[in-house]
């Protein structure tokens, strides 16, 4: 038994198993992207954010 046959068998034999891979995949596959993007935008802006300048700006009152 191969790969693609175990594959097959646990997954796309029944469409009720395969719709719920497809949700999860695509849940997991959001949630990553969005952190790599979050994380892509702080690097390429750091120092012009407010959270890294807003110690210059806030007073205590």
């Amino acid at each position: 038994m191969g790969f693609s046959s175990t594959v097959y068998n646990a997954i796309f034999k029944r469409t009720s198993t395969m719709a719920l891979a497809v949700i999860v995949s695509a849940f997991a596959f959001e949630r990553t992207f969005d952190l790599v993007t979050d994380s892509i935008f702080e690097k390429v802006n750091e120092g012009k954010l407010w959270k890294h300048i807003k110690d210059k700006y806030e007073t205590e009152e």
